[in-house]
């Protein structure tokens, strides 16, 4: 794991991120020289002196991608406005909530983002799926190479992750080569849907799992009969409870899992394992709900899959990183023992042989990533080579 700041994990988690989506050395370094001493403060003090070098960094690179524009050099544009996006992201993400700006930050953001991903020109899409009178938003990538309907994953984020994050980490782009159509989606409790449409987590995942897989399936470029889900983080509790509880989804893949986080949350409490997110107990009743933290507890005791996972009856697949500082690895093991009823079970555990031994291989996330991307083409009958 890449350690900048040697006191402050929730940075470092944050700074590999970045650099997992494309962030560029010389860029970090200049952002994070002057944070060092801003990364010993408390939260609110830190994550501000954060914001102001890494959206400073985004403005500049968004001074020069309009530089670029005027030329007409709109492919130089549109990867500067990409590493831009991942910047104004990092920081926001650090954010509290309600903080000021903090949303003005969110919407730069979003349209930087479109932005570089329309100059580059990206096979990338967003979409948006009717949900309770709102909406879900996601990212939809075509399959490469692939006559008729196309086998697709939908991508679940974890607590503090959103859409963009997970497609710039390169998941798409390998299952596109592989033959496989992704749909990244902000569902409750991430991204937009919490952001702008105030729809918070729920821990009955199905009540939306369901209606994506259906959005999905009625697409006349997808085989409805080849569509899985694949969950990030907190995502590992997601998504094998959607998978669990709708059955029509085919395969189930997570990254980093998540078997009990009412646990981890209990853990929290007594300072056991190191958080995500900076004003963390802020952040989770901001997502789940909850007055207070006693609420909050109240709401994260369903968080749990005992008694779920016995009912997946497809392919599945639990990795997890060896040295995990957020999970316990003892909770992969659960699920993987409780997929009694799957045809297809698999514990992969990335050790530092491979890399990827964090917490959903955010310092390394490559070979972890396209391990997954080929057991997933290979169960829905994609390609490996």
């Amino acid at each position: 794991m890449f350690r900048y700041f040697p006191t402050n994990y929730v940075w470092n988690l944050s700074v590999c991120l970045a650099m997992e989506m494309g962030a560029k050395i010389g860029e970090v370094v200049e952002m994070c020289e002057p944070l060092m001493e801003a990364s010993k403060q408390p939260d609110a003090a830190g994550t501000q002196a954060f914001r102001e070098t890494w959206a400073k960094m985004a403005d500049k690179l968004c001074e020069l991608a309009a530089e670029d524009e005027e030329r007409g050099r709109l492919l130089s544009a549109g990867e500067k406005y990409n590493r831009a996006a991942t910047y104004y992201l990092t920081c926001e993400r650090l954010q509290a909530h309600g903080a000021p700006g903090r949303a003005a930050l969110y919407q730069r953001f979003q349209e930087v983002f479109q932005r570089g991903v329309l100059l580059s020109k990206e096979n990338c899409e967003r979409v948006e799926i009717p949900y309770e009178g709102k909406v879900i938003s996601g990212l939809y990538v075509r399959a490469e190479s692939v006559e008729g309907c196309q086998p697709a994953l939908v991508q679940l984020n974890g607590l503090d992750s959103t859409k963009e994050m997970k497609y710039r980490v390169g998941m798409p782009a390998w299952l596109a080569k592989r033959g496989v159509a992704s749909l990244i989606i902000d569902q409750p409790g991430t991204g937009e849907a919490l952001r702008l449409h105030d729809l918070k987590a729920r821990y009955d995942a199905e009540h939306w799992g369901s209606v994506v897989y259906e959005w999905l399936a009625a697409r006349d470029d997808i085989d409805s009969a080849r569509i899985g889900c694949e969950g990030v983080s907190l995502g590992g509790y997601y998504c094998p409870r959607v998978v669990a509880m709708e059955p029509r989804y085919a395969c189930g893949v997570v990254w980093g899992a998540n078997h009990d986080w009412r646990d981890v949350q209990k853990r929290r409490l007594e300072k056991e394992g190191s958080f995500p997110v900076p004003h963390y107990w802020e952040h989770v009743r901001w997502v789940w709900g909850g007055n207070d933290i006693e609420e909050f507890m109240q709401i994260a005791e369903n968080v749990h899959l005992d008694g779920v996972v016995e009912r997946i009856k497809v392919p599945f697949l639990v990795t997890h990183g060896e040295k995990d500082s957020q999970i316990p690895l003892k909770w992969a093991h659960r699920t993987y023992e409780q997929l009694v009823n799957s045809p297809n079970r698999e514990l992969k555990i990335f050790t530092e042989r491979e890399g990827g031994i964090q917490h959903s291989s955010f310092d390394n996330s490559i070979n972890a990533g396209h391990y997954i991307a080929d057991w997933v083409a290979e169960v829905l009958g994609g390609r490996v080579a």
